[in-house]
């Protein structure tokens, strides 16, 4: 049994990026959806299906590279988990890495990369960073 569905998908993307697999398959959630919307939106990964087996719902996740074969993930680190959260406000998730990277945050609107939280002007618990 998986305790936290959100480190799960990030290392299943993380080690399939090592792996230069062409795809990888992660357990579904409202949670997880919204982490690959973000991840797409950004340019991190190509694309995503939502797919369903025997009644059960999966997420296919289609990896991106660059020229010379090498994932476009630099990074992928879950930050709260759940024996310690972490939250906060809107002031410090201005920005990540100079602006090249992204922190999803799941705040009251939603799960958030950093600049729309920052726009909306709302913070939250930090779930994960990427460049």
């Amino acid at each position: 049994m998986i305790n936290d569905i959100i480190s799960d998908s990030l290392t299943r993307i993380r080690n399939a990026g090592m792996r230069r697999l062409e795809s990888t398959k992660l357990l579904h959630s409202k949670v997880v959806e919204a982490l690959v919307q973000i991840f797409e939106a950004k340019g991190y990964i190509e694309s995503f299906t939502v797919i369903e087996e025997d009644k059960k719902k999966f997420i296919s996740v289609i990896l991106r590279y660059d020229e010379q074969g090498r994932s476009v993930i630099n990074e992928l680190k879950r930050v709260s988990k759940p024996g310690r959260r972490v939250y906060k406000g809107k002031d410090e998730i201005k920005r990540f890495k100079n602006g090249y990277g992204t922190i999803v945050v799941s705040t009251s609107k939603g799960v958030l990369p950093n600049d729309e939280a920052y726009k909306m002007g709302v913070g939250g618990e930090i779930l994960c960073t990427v460049w």
